[in-house]
């Protein structure tokens, strides 16, 4: 697998979320990785600050990769240097490629990637066949608007540390209330309705339960589609990029999830740049 340091060519990707804005850069044989909220459509001037601010010169780079959100606002160069426009396809799935520690010997090896952003995304990867299977409007960007409508913050690292502090079951109901014990392999504690107990009694509940119930129902939802697109595709890896996943709440919901379906799920660190990696990785191989 080429790659910008196998070809000592210095080279950047930035990938324009809806929440953030991720940069992966290689240069002087160095990588650096930095994040920031998105702030409006993309430009030259922008995107030279953007590189700027973490000490990378755009007119240093061989090229600049692009993608996500707006990125086709961007020129096809900036002040010489080429920007090259990667659909977010391929972007997406060539760095849960990359998070899934697949090498050039493995590439074929079939993969579902799911991007858990703002939105979430499934794909499926075989090498350079990359296709989309299917994806949902949950995610990071319902738990911070739930998050701000029943919790009042929407910062992640706030909503992460009350849910792990809470117990959705305060908010929830589970197996043990609604049949008095497990389903087959699923324990009693297993959600059997996110937020019903809200539903069907007149309480107060705590912050911290709420805030776990929200990461739950959040995480259950598209832990549960990646594990159906698996078993509709006949795949048996699934590797989870994207901010959620800096969320240890999150994670151990996912890691839940996977469980009750006998099907783990990959969690690298630090996915929240796989897209731009994936963006980096790709025109680094075809161009």
């Amino acid at each position: 697998m080429k790659d910008c340091m196998q070809l000592d060519r210095p080279c950047a990707a930035i990938d324009f979320g809806i929440s953030n804005t991720d940069v992966v850069a290689f240069v002087g044989g160095e990588q650096r990785v930095w994040s920031q909220p998105a702030a409006g459509d993309p430009s030259p001037e922008s995107v030279r600050a953007l590189l700027a601010s973490h000490g990378v010169a755009l007119a240093d780079l061989d090229h600049l990769a692009v993608t996500g959100g707006r990125h086709r606002l961007l020129p096809e160069q900036i002040n010489g240097t080429p920007v090259v426009s990667v659909g977010e396809l391929a972007a997406i799935s060539r760095g849960g490629q990359a998070m899934a520690g697949l090498s050039a010997a493995t590439l074929d090896t079939p993969l579902i990637v799911m991007s858990a952003g703002s939105g979430t995304a499934i794909m499926a990867a075989r090498g350079d066949d990359y296709q989309h299977v299917t994806g949902s409007g949950v995610g990071g960007g319902t738990m911070l608007g739930l998050s701000r409508l029943l919790l009042g913050v929407v910062d992640p690292r706030e909503i992460d540390a009350l849910a792990l502090a809470g117990d959705a079951n305060g908010v929830d109901l589970a197996l043990r209330d609604v049949v008095m014990g497990p389903i087959g392999s699923l324990p009693p504690e297993t959600t059997a309705v996110n937020f019903g107990r809200l539903g069907r009694e007149a309480f107060t509940p705590q912050r911290t339960d709420l805030a776990a119930a929200i990461v739950t129902m959040v995480g259950q939802v598209v832990g549960t589609l990646a594990i159906n697109a698996a078993r509709a595709r006949q795949i048996d890896q699934v590797v989870v990029t994207g901010h959620m996943t800096d969320m240890v709440s999150m994670r151990a919901i996912l890691e839940q999830v996977g469980g009750f379906f006998g099907l783990s799920l990959t969690l690298p660190p630090r996915t929240g740049y796989a897209t731009a990696l994936g963006a980096l990785l790709y025109a680094a191989e075809h161009t």
